[in-house]
């Protein structure tokens, strides 16, 4: 049997146009709400957060949307990503099925999150913003943003969960090496975060409350913006580039995906592999199985309620329909901290409930695991939110052995883990366990959802 294959593409086949899955639904999603009326919200209710070109495609029903020239000069630094043929896994399975994965670790800040943060520190400059507030759970959004801030020389404040933040030394010293000032979640210098400390003064934090902090702050400064890294519409669309490259590359393999799988945290990079494949599927019938994997100890879209809350966990966002465990929910302090959210993006909440997405929980320990196996047959150490995907991918790659027929499986290594080798270490010292959420915690965050008719 060959060895690892590669497939690439020119430069010149960098997606043009951002593909967005609302032209596509065979239903509309249920509306984002104003928390004060209870009616939908208008351009005006996010314009003290987002630049208005962001809110303009957030809302948007076009099927594709240019990517801007400057944008698309910076994701020539690194796109087009790679595809690989895992030819030395598929050996060590015995599997019949061949298994694909898009490598998204080349990018400058080692995962998918630039993909966006680009963008989105495009559009802030072209409106004349001056910084940008955000939070980051692993660090990888909040080393994407600071990176997208110094190139098109924005200041960049980034609240990062207080559990990564003490873990992850290297992911803030890589915002640091930016320009980007990194903030431990929650802090003394917010409303928000004065209010969690003063009930929970040992808070490990969580992006509900990271996300608090961050809004409060770019809400009070005329020249400043919020910047999201996953679960809002224009997120996931400007991920789609991920999805469109691989399209083309298993194009040059021959080959079409029976099986596409993605972690799931906020949605953003499940969407970025997913969305063009659901897309085709629903404009032309065009059969695949797509899997959305998920931590067990912060179950959204297995345990959750599909329901109208609050992003945040201070109640300052608008009011969405997804997958939710509590907007108070705060998970374990498990290494996947990119992974450790309340809530679902809800658009990927909405196919799910239309029966096109199928979701999967995993614990820590096999899914480390399953990082070890892969990286020692394919040479690249895995962050601990792709550990996901690899994980469902080695048990669908297994299924095809015991049911003796080839599938193709495509899944998005949505990042490296050069910056998570403590984990890895406290992992092979047997230091870590599957850290099980207190189920008494997540019934009184569920009880807690706002009264909303839905």
């Amino acid at each position: 049997m060959q060895e690892q294959i590669k497939y690439t593409l020119e430069e010149n086949e960098i997606p043009r146009f951002w593909y967005n899955i609302a032209a596509d639904l065979p239903v509309p999603p249920p509306p984002v709400l104003h928390p004060g009326t209870g009616e939908p919200i208008g351009p005006d209710d996010l314009a003290p957060l987002f630049p208005m070109s962001v809110i303009e495609q957030e809302v948007s029903t076009e099927r594709n949307i240019e990517i801007p020239q400057p944008v698309r000069d910076v994701l020539k630094q690194w796109r087009p990503t790679p595809l690989y043929r895992a030819r030395r896994l598929e050996r060590e399975l015995n599997t019949p099925a061949k298994i694909f994965y898009k490598y998204e670790g080349v990018s400058p800040a080692g995962s998918h999150k630039p993909n966006t943060a680009v963008a989105q520190a495009f559009y802030c400059k072209e409106e004349g913003v001056k910084r940008i507030v955000t939070e980051t759970g692993a660090g990888q959004w909040g080393s994407s943003m600071a990176l997208a801030g110094c190139m098109f020389g924005l200041d960049i404040e980034v609240f990062m969960v207080r559990v990564s933040f003490d873990q992850k030394p290297y992911r803030r010293a890589f915002m640091e090496t930016f320009g980007a000032k990194c903030i431990a979640s929650p802090s003394e210098l917010t409303a928000a975060g004065r209010a969690i400390l003063a009930e929970h003064p040992d808070s490990t934090g969580s992006l509900g409350i990271a996300i608090s902090e961050a809004v409060e702050c770019a809400a009070q400064a005329d020249d400043t913006k919020y910047a999201l890294g996953s679960v809002l519409n224009h997120v996931l669309m400007h991920q789609t580039v991920i999805g469109q490259e691989a399209w083309l590359q298993l194009e040059k393999a021959d080959t079409y995906p029976d099986i596409v799988i993605g972690c799931t945290g906020g949605g953003s990079n499940f969407a970025g592999i997913a969305f063009p494949f659901i897309g085709e599927k629903l404009r032309n019938g065009r059969e695949v199985e797509i899997i959305a994997v998920e931590p067990a100890n912060c179950p959204t879209l297995t345990r959750g309620k599909y329901a109208y809350d609050f992003g945040d966990t201070a109640q300052l966002t608008p009011l969405v329909k997804m997958h939710t465990l509590g907007a108070s929910f705060v998970p374990p302090g498990f290494h996947a901290g990119g992974l450790r959210y309340h809530g679902m993006a809800p658009m990927v909440s909405h196919l799910t409930q239309l029966g096109e997405i199928e979701p999967r929980a995993y614990q820590q320990m096999e899914c480390f695991e399953a990082g070890l196996q892969f990286a020692r047959a394919e040479g690249i150490i895995p962050a601990p939110e792709a550990n996901h995907a690899i994980k469902a991918t080695l048990d669908e790659a297994i299924r095809c052995r015991e049911e003796g027929r080839s599938r193709t499986i495509l899944f998005n290594l949505c990042g490296h883990g050069h910056f998570d080798m403590q984990a890895y270490m406290d992992y092979a010292a047997g230091q870590l366990d599957d850290q099980l959420y207190d189920e008494s915690e997540l019934a009184m965050a569920l009880a807690g959802l706002p009264a909303v008719a839905s």
